[in-house]
Parts: structure tokens; C-alpha cells; sequence
């Protein structure tokens, strides 16, 4: 009988295996659409961060500010951020209205010397709903002078390269970088801000990633970030924020 029942009960745990597999996505986005709902830019992501570098009184020298790319460079290259000042403040997915929103928080109550904003991927892609260029400039020139108002030197990175979005299938994204791209640069020279440009390190003719430097088109691998750390080391040490 006991035997009988252990079957029943691999059964009926194996026939529900397919349900609990879809479940955990659900469960995710569930969990993510609260979020959003409820701390729309994710202040909550770096406030103890956040509290226990200002209580320690730690100088710092450059917040990076931006999304997955962002994020993902502390991950893959850690000792960039460990044997350095440099704050890592990115967030997988997010896009510019959520960073603006993020701002205060997670750059000028650090005090750092400089911030590095790297930022549009997501809102070409609208992960937060569908954006206009026009849009997405308004966002990085509040963020700009919200930085340059507490005394921050800004750092506009250009868009890394790509040919499409492996979770926006379909969507036409090169020229949007390149578009978007022109404008940051024209904007980081008439608002006194610095302009990298991690581009011509990166991107083919064709304007994606050269090959090795990112893992799915979009996100660097390890030695994409080393090619980036060569591109934008010299702009930081010009402004003594190393």
C-alpha cells in the first residue's frame, strides 16, 4: 500500500512539474508589476547601499548611472568598481523616466565628483511604454542638470551598438541608437558635459557588437567592458574622479 501510494505521489508530483515551470514566470512578473506599481524607479534597490556609503563618509569619485548594461558591468568586471571609488548604481531594464526619478538618491546624495549616464536602450525598446526620441533627450537633460545644479560633472556615454533586441523581436534599432546618439553628443558639448563615445570601440559597420563583445547583441561580455574601461579611463583621470 505504501508502495502503491509513493507512485500515485511521483505521479501526480511529475504531471505537475509543466504547471510549476509556468508558474515561476508568472509568479516573476507578478512580483515585477508590484514593484513597478508600488517603487516605480526601484528607490528601494540601492537605499541601504546608499545609507551605509554616506554614513561611512567614503569620497566618491563616479556614480554610473543607467540599466542592465550598467548593472551588468559590475557583475562581469567587479574589481573596475572595487579598487576604485566608482558607485555602480545601473538597473536591469529601466529607462530614463525611472532613472530621473532615481537621481537624487542614487547620485547627488553620494557626492560624487561625476556621474556616468549611459542610458536609451530600454526606451527604444519601451519597456515602460512606447517613447519618443524627443522623450528620451528630456529625460537625459533633466538628469544632466539635476547633476550640473549640485555641482556634479557629467559623464553622457553614447548607446552601445546593437542590431536588435533579443526580447523586442522584430524591432528596428540601429538607426534609433544612431539617431539618439548624434543628439547626446551635440547635447553633452552645449551643456559643458563630457562626451564617450564607446562606438567605434564596439560596433561593426553594419552597427552591432563586434564579435566577443557582447553576449546576446546587447549586453557586454567581459571583454567588451575591458574595450569600454580603455575608451573611458582617460576622461575620468582628465577630471580627477579616479
Amino acid at each position: 500500500m505504501k508502495l502503491a501510494l509513493s507512485r500515485r505521489s511521483l505521479i501526480g508530483t511529475a504531471a505537475m512539474l509543466p504547471f510549476a515551470a509556468a508558474a515561476a514566470p508568472a509568479l516573476a512578473d507578478e512580483a515585477h508589476d508590484k514593484q513597478m506599481r508600488e517603487d516605480f524607479p526601484w528607490l528601494a534597490r540601492y537605499a541601504d547601499d546608499n545609507a551605509t556609503l554616506i554614513a561611512s563618509g567614503k569620497p566618491v569619485g563616479t556614480v554610473f548611472m543607467g540599466d542592465s548594461i550598467t548593472e551588468g558591468w559590475q557583475s562581469k568586471h567587479p574589481a573596475f568598481f572595487a579598487d576604485t571609488n566608482h558607485v555602480c548604481r545601473g538597473i536591469s531594464g529601466q529607462t530614463t523616466p525611472q532613472m530621473v526619478l532615481r537621481m537624487m538618491a542614487d547620485v547627488v546624495h553620494l557626492k560624487p565628483k561625476a556621474v556616468h549616464i549611459m542610458a536609451g536602450t530600454n526606451d527604444i525598446a519601451g519597456n515602460t511604454g512606447p517613447m519618443t526620441a524627443a522623450q528620451t533627450e528630456d529625460n537625459l537633460t533633466m538628469m544632466t542638470e539635476v547633476a550640473k545644479a549640485a555641482g556634479i560633472h557629467v559623464i553622457l556615454a553614447s548607446i552601445p551598438p546593437s542590431v536588435a533586441f533579443p526580447w523586442r523581436p522584430g524591432l528596428a534599432v540601429t538607426e534609433q541608437i544612431r539617431t539618439l546618439n548624434r543628439w547626446i553628443e551635440g547635447y553633452a558639448r552645449a551643456a559643458g558635459a563630457t562626451w564617450v563615445d564607446y562606438t567605434p570601440a564596439l560596433a561593426t559597420a553594419a552597427g552591432g557588437m563586434k564579435p566577443g563583445m557582447a553576449v546576446d547583441g546587447v549586453h557586454p561580455t567581459a571583454e567588451g567592458y575591458a574595450v569600454m574601461e580603455g575608451v573611458l579611463a582617460p576622461v575620468v583621470r582628465r577630471f580627477d574622479v579616479v
